[in-house]
């Protein structure tokens, strides 16, 4: 895999914890302006991957380049200045703030003066269609608007990168459409690189030019959505047996 160009690059990541090696000489890169897909059993590492990307982890051997650049070692506050961005499954958003204040202390932690923040939180509120929702408690709000205002958090000041971990976790068929929407809005209007790590392998199949699948700590197969549908290694790291078909992959998943 090449690197220089406008790419989050993950170079032969392995992470080992008390002896127990978490990923094994991981390879992955998310271009700009596309959105790649991480897909994986529970336990596979995909999180611990995010948390390699984002500088919440260190690797215990391989690296991660920014547009060509080593960021090894670069803490996650400083990856996030320089524009990589993600959400966690949890949310984390401040519960008993409001919606723009939310926004707002992330603009500051950025660099921003307070009106530039507010001006910036207001800005992005707009473009996600939640303007209405600026002043209600973050810790009052429903659990789909709960993850907009967290990838509203996560967009602020328009990031080169965006990993989203479980986005779609929870929603219904009609949330998980509304919710592709906005990540396609991420990759095309904003020229974002988005990652999406998903259970809801129909989403990432839906979404995703390309797909790297982790188990167990390794990348079993890498393609386009209709290459992962087909796979055999796929249909085993799911079901633990291979079939005649993925059937699709997302009705593996939920059985």
């Amino acid at each position: 895999m090449t690197s220089g160009g406008l790419e989050l690059v993950a170079h032969d990541v392995s992470v080992q914890f008390e002896g127990l090696k978490a990923l094994s000489e991981v390879t992955l890169a998310v271009p700009r302006g596309r959105i790649t897909g991480l897909i994986g059993p529970n336990g596979a590492g995909k999180t611990t991957l995010i948390n390699v990307l984002t500088g919440f982890q260190s690797a215990s051997t391989g690296g991660v380049e920014l547009e060509g650049q080593a960021v090894n070692g670069i803490a996650a506050h400083r990856l996030r200045r320089i524009g990589v961005a993600r959400t966690f499954q949890s949310g984390r958003l401040f519960r008993d703030l409001p919606v723009i204040d939310n926004l707002e202390v992330t603009g500051i932690g950025l660099g921003q003066k307070r009106r530039d923040a507010i001006a910036e939180a207001e800005r992005v509120m707009a473009w996600l269609g939640i303007s209405h929702l600026a002043n209600t408690i973050a810790g009052a709000l429903p659990y789909t608007d709960e993850r907009r205002v967290a990838i509203g958090r996560a967009i602020m000041c328009t990031p080169r990168y965006l990993l989203l971990d479980e986005p779609a976790a929870g929603m219904s068929e009609h949330e998980s459409h509304d919710l592709a929407v906005i990540i396609r809005r991420i990759a095309g209007e904003l020229g974002v690189g988005v990652l999406l790590i998903e259970h809801n392998i129909g989403l990432v199949l839906e979404l995703c030019e390309r797909i790297f699948v982790l188990d167990s700590g390794e990348i079993i197969e890498v393609g386009l959505p209709a290459q992962i549908r087909n796979s055999d290694a796929v249909r085993h790291a799911y079901m633990g047996t291979q079939q005649e078909e993925l059937l699709p992959v997302e009705e593996a998943v939920a059985s």
